[in-house]
């Protein structure tokens, strides 16, 4: 990738012009700055990646700089960025400065280590040098494969960002996300709790297929949390000890698997279905059966049943609700499942809450802004000091897997990085086979980096940097390597990011 591969954006640009597209052309520059000048006097906009664009490639070596051979260091990446800010502003092309989670320099690595701190301080040299150039012309990304970093480095930069009054538009994405189920819900999760957030102004979806599938994806995501707009406030008060940039999980007692020092649970809700087929490879905790147990239920399997029809036997455990909550203390059931919304979290509630052995909420929610909701009544609990613990649930009606894998991703992965929520229970009315709902639930936990149940696939999305065909190369290594469900296994098409 260099000067002539830049200097042909040129007759791109023009051809794409004469076909009457008028869509702006952005140019993605790696380790050269003079493929960079040469851009900039064609495309619209430059993406220059700080870890790259001056710093020498990564070699891993670890470098300790004195505090003047550092600010050195930045008078160097100085030298370089300000002529090709020049160029820009001469051609009113605009730059992203892209940080990756993946190519953070030797000498941010040193100083800063492998984290969103480093992220940040990588972001913020290239623009304090734009800055005192006057150059505001200036979107800014932080992306990584690990969608719990992306959503700090993002919170911590907007953080950075106000309290020293600078603000540019956010560009967001999970980088390298991969393909099918596991690239969606990635994607769903990373980008969709930011968005929930009020944080981003352009999204991309990165996945190993076809260009074309990744913005049905990306407009999916976008439309799904915009329809939260313009809803009735939720009446909430803020844990004052919760912290966004904090990757601390809440704590939580432990009712036999679910809660304390457990991985989330994962609950099937088979209410009115008769399939109780199980996948072998993601087999759910428990099986929500509604008011009683068929005769076909799977052995072995953990049934919840509604209370009024449970039966005290082995592996089999009751679903209260708010109507018959006074019920509950008497039950001598192992564990004790308790339907609630935030409406019904009045005080009296959180006393039972607080005071009832082995009972784990069900949190439910029809707001049009189930996040805020369900977040609404963890700071709740939090602020009541009551440390029971809960399973998020949400309810749809989906005939199409990939609208559901978007929904589930936005809905339980926004409150699982916040540390919230002890396991996940997804409802479906539409025509999606429900041993599939299962497996899209492991998904979404193991998106949110906290159950892996699966091989973590950390695959590109390819460019014109790649030499071979990406999406044959991912399908032969999944087919060879899918059950080793311990190990991280990047395909990348090129050494620009490494696998985030």
């Amino acid at each position: 990738q260099g000067v002539r591969e830049a200097e042909n954006l040129r007759l791109i640009h023009q051809q794409l012009r004469e076909k009457g597209y008028s869509t702006p052309l952005s140019a993605d520059i790696h380790f050269n700055p003079r493929a960079a000048h040469v851009a900039a006097t064609v495309a619209e906009k430059v993406r220059i990646n700080p870890g790259n664009f001056v710093d020498k490639q990564k070699t891993f070596a670890v470098v300790e700089y004195t505090d003047e051979e550092y600010v050195q260091e930045l008078e160097k990446i100085r030298s370089k960025v300000v002529p090709f800010l020049q160029v820009c502003k001469e051609h009113g092309t605009a730059v992203r400065i892209g940080v990756n989670h993946g190519s953070l320099s030797d000498r941010i690595m040193t100083r800063f280590g492998d984290t969103p701190e480093g992220m940040v301080e990588s972001c913020m040299e290239y623009l304090r040098i734009a800055l005192d150039e006057g150059f505001t012309d200036i979107v800014i990304s932080m992306k990584a494969s690990n969608t719990l970093l992306m959503t700090k480095a993002v919170r911590l930069l907007v953080d950075r960002m106000d309290k020293e009054n600078i603000h540019f538009p956010l560009h967001l994405g999970v980088t390298e996300a991969g393909d099918g189920e596991d690239g969606r819900m990635k994607s769903a999760v990373g980008i969709g709790a930011l968005l929930s957030d009020g944080l981003g102004d352009t999204v991309r979806v990165s996945l190993s297929e076809d260009p074309e599938a990744e913005v049905p994806v990306a407009r999916k995501i976008v439309d799904y949390v915009a329809k939260r707009e313009g809803h009735k406030p939720i009446l909430g008060e803020l844990y004052p000890g919760f912290s966004p940039f904090s990757t601390d999980k809440r704590e939580t007692r432990a009712v036999r698997n679910i809660g304390g020092g457990f991985v989330p649970v994962v609950i099937s809700d088979r209410n009115a279905i008769a399939d109780m087929s199980i996948n072998p490879h993601f087999i759910p905790d428990y099986i929500y059966v509604g008011d009683n147990v068929p005769g076909n239920f799977p052995k072995g399997m953990k049934s919840i049943v509604d209370f009024p029809n449970w039966e005290d036997r082995i592996d089999n455990f009751p679903m209260f609700t708010a109507g018959n909550i006074s019920d509950i203390k008497e039950c001598q059931a192992a564990v004790k499942f308790l339907q609630l919304s935030y409406p019904q979290l009045t005080d009296e509630v959180l006393s039972v809450l607080k005071n009832t052995e082995k009972l784990v909420v069900i949190l439910q929610t029809s707001h049009v802004n189930g996040v805020g909701e369900q977040r609404a009544f963890f700071h709740k609990l939090l602020n009541g000091h009551c440390d029971i613990p809960v399973v998020l649930q949400r309810s749809y009606s989906e005939d199409v897997a990939e609208d559901i894998q978007v929904k589930g991703g936005i809905d339980f992965g926004t409150v699982l990085l916040d540390g919230f929520g002890n396991g996940i229970m997804i409802s479906n009315t539409g025509k999606i086979d429900i041993a599939e709902l299962d497996s899209y639930a492991f998904g979404i936990l193991q998106a949110a980096r906290v159950r892996t149940s699966k091989t973590e696939f950390i695959s590109c999305p390819s460019c014109g940097r790649t030499l071979f065909d990406l999406r044959t190369t991912v399908a032969l290594v999944k087919k060879h390597f899918s059950h080793l469900r311990h190990l991280k296994i990047g395909v990348m098409g090129c050494i620009v990011n490494g696998p985030g």
